[in-house]
């Protein structure tokens, strides 16, 4: 028998660590299958639209809807009225028998479906003027009236209204390639939104009389037609926001001729509605990249807001290449610019607030649309347009092109408290952000939510950081997630759910996908790796419609990195993380064997063994080898380290082999379902540390637990997972040896 070269390694402690933890156990996710086979049975086929690749195919189109619009502020009565041009481009293969336009106001009026849908309960104690406006008073006349619908030649045409959506009946198809045009004549009486909630309307300052206006949803707006359903004609409910085709928009807004305003687009007529002063400041404001510039001052707003003017005054705006328009007005406005130096460009930014506002508004708003243009364009593209607009509107906080409503204003006093301030500044990042994704990467919002909210939430806590890397991030951080990912059940949806289905619509639409996009970045691919992907599905898919299937083949193909895992658990089930040390073995080198083994292969070569059965010798049994009565290799089979290393090694290699004297065999458990990599941390008796990563596919055969092996020379110290808390691990009760002792919140 040939002599073996063999080395001992002797348990000296066996230590086990046993999971004790008050979550609930570990139900399976809604979609239960091997977590590591590829999403063929949860992702869309491929086709000319849409490649396997996650690109826009060669078939690949979209809809083109051109708007020309002429709407009327009526301040007295807060009512709006317009009448509008659609020119709709067929770029489809298909022949259109009908279009579909939708009637957003529409949910606002009493008894829609949206309001029945709704469950209601008994509030034992409500505010007076809330009891009165729920029971008392009549319901308010809300919602689009629509005067008339007629083709290009002003003959009526049939229409039929279904809650928020108006279908216009055509006489015949509309054929590929082929244009058609309508006009609509509309009214609505706008609501107070502090009173009656919604992402648009007026807010009224009782002290003097005067409202400030947010617009949205305020024209009949053509749905979506493309490759993935057809009409997009799913009904607002209030939650799941837009789907939108692209178009060119000519907008002229007449209100009273003291108002200020700001809009989607570029004003075209600037030396009409502003004084010659207030021009010139704006020229100045083009030039200035390192603070704004006042273009409306807060005296001029003053005076302003104490005149009510009779008269009115039209503002022209031209917006190209947008999917929607927003608009704000009041007398109120102080307005300030500044110049953003973006891709060989000049982007201004601007915003539009109230005496109330200052003077957090006037030290804070613009220079943070400034620094969040410059932070979503280093991980996007250059931001295309050429403004971005924060308008202040206290309990807001909504998006469209170019222009965004933000919440946060100082007490009576002017003083701001720095919670309201950071809230402040976070909202104007994400509002902002919000022009990158839905705006021109435009996703489905009324279908998938978190296609723009929680790629924009991921993207606002990457800006918030670097404007300041102790900046409070609500959203975005691994721990933050946690309390709601171990929660019941019963009340978590998959992120791969519609947006009326959620019960926990922050935690699920915005904060679990950021989440999950920042463990992508720092833990899975690294952000190298990560980066490159984003910006590679944003530049594909902007100005165009993406889906899910197209961001999630998208980072694997511009990575080449696996990730049908991690899209499967984080975002097709609810899965938690949950990742712990089940048992550690120490172990030493021993150059005189005494206890028995039983069963051991020793390997050689690559398909043969050293056939057992061993005797595994404990250290401290004072067993004779050669008597022992079960049966074991000779003591002469067993070659001193110290022997096979002068035999073995050069002088020059002996000078750098390790030497390792200690050896601990850990095993690791997931009693979570979500597979995730597992982070060590190390740390020795000497307080020095060693960081060791592992990937998920680590688990890949559907083990239960996994093994590592650490050969060290100095003793462990302890061993801890996760210590940075990057994965969401829902339980560290189990992630450290030896076991420490979790302090009460009594304590």
């Amino acid at each position: 028998m040939k002599r073996l070269s063999l080395l001992l390694l002797f348990p000296a402690v066996l230590m086990a660590q046993e999971k004790n933890t008050t979550v609930a156990p570990k139900q399976q996710g809604k979609y239960d299958t091997n977590k590591f086979s590829q999403m063929y049975d949860l992702m869309a086929t491929p086709n000319m639209f849409r490649t396997a690749s996650g690109a826009p195919g060669p078939a690949y189109y979209q809809q083109q809807a051109d708007y020309k619009i002429d709407i009327e502020l009526d301040d007295k009565n807060s009512r709006l009225s317009g009448s509008e041009t659609i020119t709709y481009t067929n770029n489809s293969p298909d022949n259109l028998e009908y279009l579909w336009i939708q009637l957003d106001q529409n949910q606002a009026k009493a008894n829609t479906q949206s309001a029945l849908a709704e469950g209601e309960k008994i509030n034992q104690v409500l505010p007076l003027e809330g009891f009165s406006g729920k029971y008392l008073k009549k319901d308010l006349e809300r919602g689009f009236n629509i005067e008339y619908v007629k083709d290009a030649k002003g003959n009526p045409m049939s229409y039929t209204i279904n809650e928020t959506m108006m279908r216009i009946n055509l006489v015949s198809p509309l054929k590929h390639g082929e244009k058609i045009s309508l006009s609509v004549k509309w009214w609505y009486n706008i609501n107070n939104y502090r009173k009656e909630g919604g992402r648009s309307g007026y807010e009224l300052f009782e002290k003097d009389g005067n409202k400030l206006y947010v617009i949205a949803q305020f024209y009949p707006r053509m749905a979506v037609y493309n490759d993935v359903e057809g009409w997009q004609n799913m009904q607002f409910w209030g939650s799941g926001e837009f789907a939108l085709p692209f178009g060119n928009f000519d907008v002229n807004i007449t209100v009273p001729a003291d108002h200020v305003i700001d809009a989607t687009g570029e004003l075209t007529n600037r030396s009409e509605v502003f004084t010659a002063e207030q021009v010139k400041r704006y020229e100045q404001a083009q030039k200035s990249f390192d603070k704004p510039v006042v273009i409306v001052t807060q005296a001029e707003a003053e005076a302003a807001e104490k005149g009510f003017s009779e008269k009115k005054k039209t503002w022209k705006f031209s917006a190209k290449n947008v999917r929607d328009f927003g608009i704000a007005s009041s007398r109120k406005f102080i307005y300030d610019a500044m110049a953003v130096k973006l891709g060989g460009k000049i982007v201004m930014a601007e915003s539009v607030y109230p005496k109330e506002a200052n003077p957090l508004w006037g030290e804070t708003s613009t220079l943070t649309v400034a620094h969040t243009l410059k932070s979503y364009s280093s991980h996007t593209f250059d931001y295309p347009y050429p403004k971005a607009v924060s308008v202040s509107a206290e309990d807001q906080g909504m998006e469209y092109p170019m222009i965004c409503w933000n919440f946060g204003r100082p007490d009576e006093n002017g003083v701001t408290s720095k919670e309201v301030k950071n809230g402040m500044i976070g909202v104007v990042i994400h509002e902002v952000g919000h022009t990158f994704f839905p705006m021109i990467v435009n996703s489905d919002e009324r279908q998938w939510t978190w296609m723009d909210e929680g790629l924009n939430s991921f993207l606002e806590y990457l800006a918030e950081q670097e404007l300041d890397p102790k900046f409070p991030s609500r959203r975005g951080p691994a721990k933050n997630i946690v309390p709601y990912m171990s929660g019941d059940q019963k009340f978590l949806e998959p992120i791969m759910s519609n947006s009326e289905t959620i019960h926990q619509f922050g935690n699920n639409a915005y904060g679990k996908p950021a989440t999950g996009l920042n463990i992508l970045r720092e833990v899975v691919m690294g952000r190298e790796l990560f980066d490159y992907a984003f910006k590679t599905y944003a530049n594909r898919w902007k100005f165009k419609h993406p889906t899910p299937e197209d961001f999630f083949r998208t980072m694997e193909d511009a990575s080449a990195v696996d990730l049908d895992w991690f899209w499967r658990g984080w975002f097709y089930s609810t899965d938690f993380v949950d990742i712990g040390i089940k048992e550690v073995k120490q172990y030493y080198v021993s150059e005189t064997p005494t206890t028995d083994i039983k069963d051991v292969k020793v390997r050689k070569g690559r398909f043969g063994y050293e056939k057992g059965p061993f005797v595994y010798l404990v250290a401290g049994d004072n067993t004779e080898v050669e008597g022992s009565k079960k049966k074991a290799l000779k003591v002469e089979d067993f070659k001193p380290l110290a022997d096979y290393v002068d035999q073995t090694f050069t002088a020059e290699e002996k000078a750098s082999i390790k030497s390792p004297k200690y050896f601990y065999e850990v095993e690791f458990n997931k009693p979570g379902g979500m597979i995730m990599p597992i982070l060590v941390e190390i740390t020795y008796e000497d307080g020095t540390k060693d960081n060791y990563q592992y990937p998920a596919q680590i688990w890949r055969k559907g083990s239960e637990s996994a093994k590592k092996v650490y050969a060290t020379e100095k003793p462990v110290k302890s061993i801890q997972i996760d210590p940075k808390l990057l994965t969401a691990d829902i339980d560290v009760t189990n992630n450290s040896w030896p076991k420490v002792e979790q302090k009460s919140k009594f304590d």
